[in-house]
């Protein structure tokens, strides 16, 4: 673990302007938000566009040469991604370069703040923006590293629940992105509504408007059997996966909805 909450560099496209309070740098909260985001909207400049392209894509935060390393310290991001897709193939263009030029946006929605007024509703969330270079991995060993950590990314333990390692078919068709950061920043916003204080005087209409908030999380649904399927009952690590999981973010969002004095 860190002895220090390390810090991403604030740069003038990284640095959050409006609500600073509600900003932070930390690699540790950063990395924890993207690893725990089901999907990536990950963002680059196809030379032949005259637009940015944005695709969904799987992803984790880890270190290849540090396997063991902390999310509070610096990390890579691995994304996976198919072999003759155009985000790999415009990273093979220019190997003396740094890397593909992205950016990477994670989001969380953890409550519908409702307020006395349209204009102060707002949401309770979670959002992490990372900036780097991505470079396809060629090392046989970092790749299935790779592959591993994202594997187990979306469900723990499921790389070794399941027929590894992948056969030639398969590493032949699958490539894996590691995008080197620059810096990141991220911007949460919990608690209750805040409204205007002459809204805040006017018992008539205080009277009248619910406010509060709603609180938003992800429920894990219980499994549903392949048709195949001869294994039962489901395997307990995705079982108290899904339960545990279930359990936090239900008492993340109800906690974020209160404000703390």
């Amino acid at each position: 673990m860190p002895v220090r909450d390390l810090q991403y560099p604030t740069e003038p496209f990284s640095t959050v302007k409006r609500h600073k309070e509600q900003g932070s740098y930390s690699l540790e909260t950063i990395h924890q938000i993207v690893n725990s985001c089901p999907m990536l909207h990950v963002s680059f400049q196809p030379p032949d566009s005259p637009f940015p392209a944005v695709l969904p894509m799987i992803g984790q935060m880890g270190s290849f040469a540090r396997p063991s390393a902390d999310l509070g310290e610096v990390l890579d991001l691995y994304l996976h991604g198919y072999v003759s897709s155009r985000i790999i193939n415009l990273t093979r263009d220019d190997p003396s370069s740094p890397g593909l030029p992205m950016t990477i946006a994670a989001s969380h929605l953890d409550g519908l703040v409702l307020a006395l007024t349209p204009n102060s509703h707002t949401y309770n969330y979670r959002s992490a923006v990372l900036f780097g270079h991505a470079a396809v991995v060629t090392d046989a060993a970092e790749r299935l590293y790779a592959m591993e950590l994202i594997t187990d990314g979306v469900v723990p333990r499921r790389w070794a629940g399941s027929r590894v390692p992948p056969n030639a078919a398969e590493l032949g068709s699958t490539s894996v992105l590691r995008v080197t950061i620059a810096t990141g920043s991220a911007k949460i916003r919990t608690g209750g509504p805040h409204d205007e204080r002459a809204d805040m005087a006017d018992d008539a209409l205080r009277g009248r408007v619910w406010t509060g908030v709603v609180p938003v999380y992800s429920v894990l649904g219980a499994p549903v059997a392949a048709g195949y399927n001869r294994v039962a009952p489901v395997p307990g690590y995705l079982e108290e996966w899904r339960n545990e999981t279930n359990k936090d973010t239900e008492e993340y969002a109800r906690e974020k909805a209160v404000d703390k004095s």
